[in-house]
C-alpha cells in the first residue's frame, strides 16, 4: 500500500518512521500541505490518503480523491467532524481512525490548563522574567474541595475524572451513556452542572448536539468565578457568548486548547504575521486566558500510538478486514 500523507510536521514523520520498521508492505509519502480541493490532486498513484483534524475533507475533495483511486481515508485521529461520511460511502472510500490514543495525554493538558489558568502561572512566568516579583493579579482559588464538572465521560472525560477526583475535588458529570467505572463520579443534567461546579472541563464530541453547546444561554447558568477549559473541539463553544462572559466576569479562568477560528493556522509558525481572526486575537488579550495551539495530545507515548494504529488500520484493510472497530460508518 502506498501512501500520501498530508500535513506532516516532523514529531509526525519521526513516529511514522519508526512504526514502518514494522510494516514492509507499508510506504508513506510525506507532504508538508494539508489536505484540500487544490492538494488533493497530488492523490493520484497512491492507495490511501492520511490526514489530520484540520484536513478538509468535503464531498469535492473525497471526489477528487475517488476520481484518483483513493478506497482508503486513514484519520490519525479520533475526530472526524471535517468529514464528509455519505460522500465517502457514495464513493466507496473506507474510513478509519484512531478512536484512544493516549486519553491521559489530553486528560492532563485540560487539567494543566485550569491549574495555569486559575494561579496566572502564564502571567507570573512572564512578570518574573521581567524582574517583577509582585504578587498582584496574581490570585487563584484552591482546587480541593471545590466541584468539578466534566461533560462527557469517554475515555477522555473519564481520564479528567480521574484526576480531579485525585486533587481531591468533588467530580460530578453529564454524558448520555453513563461510565460505570467511575463509582465516584455523580451523573447531572446539563443545567445542574453547570450550576453546581467550581471547574467545567468539555470532553465531548463534536456533532448538531453539542455545536455552541456552551453559549450565552448555558453562560448564564455557570457560578460567577468559575474555570471553563475546553480540549475537545472549538465549536462546542461560541467564543462570542465566550468573550462576553469573559468581560461581564463570570469566568474566573479559560483554559483552551481549541477554538473555532483555528483552523487556518494551527500548527503553523506565524510569529511574523498579524492574526486576521478578531475573535481569537481578543481571546488573545485577556489575563485571565490561556490558549494554546490544539496540543493536549501531543506526548511521546500518544505520538507512538496514532503512528501504530493507523499503520495497523492500513494492513488491515490490505487483508480485507471489514469489521475493524477503527472504521467509520
Amino acid at each position: 500500500m502506498r501512501i500520501i500523507f498530508y500535513d506532516t510536521k516532523s514529531y509526525d514523520r519521526q513516529s511514522f518512521d519508526r512504526a514502518l520498521e514494522k510494516f514492509p508492505e507499508i510506504s508513506i509519502e510525506y507532504m508538508m500541505e494539508d489536505l484540500d480541493e487544490r492538494t488533493a490532486l497530488y492523490s493520484k498513484g497512491y492507495d490511501a490518503v492520511c490526514a489530520f483534524v484540520n484536513s478538509c475533507l468535503d464531498v469535492n475533495v473525497i471526489n477528487i480523491l475517488a476520481d484518483n483511486g483513493i478506497k482508503l481515508i486513514l484519520m490519525r485521529c479520533a475526530g472526524f467532524n471535517n468529514v464528509d461520511i455519505k460522500a465517502a460511502e457514495s464513493r466507496n472510500i473506507v474510513i478509519m481512525r484512531v478512536p484512544g490514543y493516549s486519553p491521559e495525554a489530553v486528560a492532563e493538558h485540560a487539567m494543566g490548563l485550569a491549574l495555569s489558568a486559575n494561579r496566572r502561572i502564564h502571567k507570573a512566568y512572564i512578570k518574573v522574567r521581567e524582574n517583577n516579583f509582585s504578587l498582584q493579579g496574581l490570585t487563584g482559588y484552591t482546587l480541593y474541595g471545590k466541584t468539578a464538572g466534566i461533560v462527557g465521560t469517554g475515555k477522555i472525560g473519564a481520564a479528567m475524572c480521574r484526576i480531579c477526583h485525585g486533587f481531591g475535588m468533588k467530580v460530578i458529570a453529564f454524558d448520555k451513556y453513563h461510565n460505570d467505572s467511575l463509582d465516584f463520579v455523580e451523573y447531572v443534567e446539563l443545567e445542574q452542572l453547570l450550576g453546581r461546579s467550581d471547574l467545567i472541563s468539555l470532553h465531548c464530541p463534536l456533532d448538531d448536539s453539542t455545536y455552541h453547546l456552551i453559549d450565552e444561554d448555558t453562560i448564564n447558568l455557570m457560578k460567577n468565578g468559575v474555570i471553563l477549559v475546553n480540549t475537545s473541539r472549538g465549536a462546542i463553544v461560541n467564543t462570542t457568548a465566550l468573550i462576553k462572559g469573559i468581560r461581564d466576569m463570570k469566568f474566573h479562568a479559560v483554559g483552551l486548547d481549541v477554538y473555532e477560528e483555528e483552523t487556518d493556522y494551527v500548527f503553523e509558525n506565524l510569529e511574523e504575521d498579524i492574526l486576521q481572526h478578531s475573535i481569537t486575537a481578543r481571546l488573545l488579550s485577556f489575563p485571565n486566558v490561556i490558549v494554546t495551539s490544539h496540543q493536549g495530545f501531543l506526548t511521546e507515548e500518544a505520538l507512538d500510538a496514532i503512528s501504530m494504529t493507523t499503520l495497523q488500520n492500513a494492513k488491515a484493510f490490505i487483508s480485507g478486514d471489514t469489521d475493524s472497530g477503527n472504521i467509520i460508518k
